[in-house]
């Protein structure tokens, strides 16, 4: 009898306590290392960029421990969004608190990175993916279907990073954790290009051009900068590019099984540099951090 209790307990044990992201020394490899803190890049991005949008505060005002000190953003500002994207746009936010707080359970880390995530630099992507100056500048701070194709711009691009990643994690728990993060990455960027198909139609106003418009040339500016062929696809495709060949509707980027793109380092500091993996810009004035980042930059000198 005693014995039974004992295996129950145990069973209810092994179910109730949450499962350990921690890795083990030995199993741990410097390369899962670095690229997990090349991770981190991203998500303070995200982070920045989703709790100012939906709340006119940071992770200095909500998580002050993460930024670890680092500098505030550039252009930060809460965005006039309807009642319904401002409570997406929130739980975004906190979620990628949450990606912060487990990657840093596990790796050292590094404070936030400069960020620039003004109007500016927004505008600065759209003017480049149309290939002339959008007028008046796009603000991506100004309603919601203007911050939600912004918002276009950046989980995709962690999306293909986890993906690229995961082949190449060696310790078993890095790659559980690269798998939790994914799923929630790559809901995110559902939900986005959700939220902009149903309006692919709309013309984004005062430029007349329509929400799927932008996200076509907002993917054909990754493919571009990334250079390594094409891993980004807009809201609408010929219908050969389309599931199966069969559909022209393209509510979720894929490859001709309708799989996950991914993409490596060096092609994620191209896109968000805004062209060359040596050079900072773009969303990172002063770059990256972590090894993997540093490696590219040292190579300007």
């Amino acid at each position: 009898m005693l014995n039974h209790i004992l295996s129950i307990v145990l069973l209810l044990t092994t179910i109730l306590i949450p499962i350990s992201f921690s890795a083990s020394t030995n199993e741990t490899t410097k390369s899962d290392i670095d690229l997990l803190e090349f991770a981190l890049n991203l998500e303070y991005l995200e982070a920045e960029f989703f709790l100012y949008g939906a709340t006119g505060n940071g992770l200095d005002v909500v998580a002050p421990g993460l930024a670890q000190g680092g500098p505030p953003p550039i252009g930060a500002r809460m965005a006039s969004l309807d009642p319904f994207t401002k409570d997406v746009i929130s739980q975004f936010g906190l979620q990628e608190i949450g990606h912060l707080r487990v990657i840093k359970s596990v790796v050292k880390g590094f404070p936030r990175p400069l960020l620039n995530i003004s109007k500016e630099s927004f505008a600065k992507v759209m003017d480049d993916a149309f290939g002339n100056p959008l007028r008046p500048p796009f603000d991506a701070y100004a309603n919601s279907i203007n911050y939600l194709l912004a918002s276009y711009i950046i989980p995709y691009v962690g999306l293909t990073g986890y993906v690229g990643a995961s082949s190449n994690l060696q310790d078993p728990t890095f790659k559980k954790l690269v798998a939790s993060l994914l799923g929630i990455e790559a809901g995110q960027d559902a939900v986005i290009r959700t939220l902009l198909y149903e309006r692919r139609k709309l013309r984004v106003l005062p430029y007349r051009i329509t929400v799927e418009e932008f996200t076509n040339r907002i993917s054909m500016l990754r493919n571009k900068l990334g250079n390594n062929g094409i891993k980004d696809e807009g809201l609408e495709v010929p219908i050969m590019q389309g599931a199966e060949g069969k559909i022209s509707g393209n509510i979720l980027a894929g490859d001709e099984y309708s799989t996950s793109y991914s993409r490596t380092p060096v092609e994620i500091l191209r896109i968000v540099y805004g062209g060359n993996e040596s050079v900072p810009g773009g969303f990172y004035p002063k770059g990256a951090d972590g090894n993997i980042a540093k490696s590219y930059l040292k190579t300007t000198t």
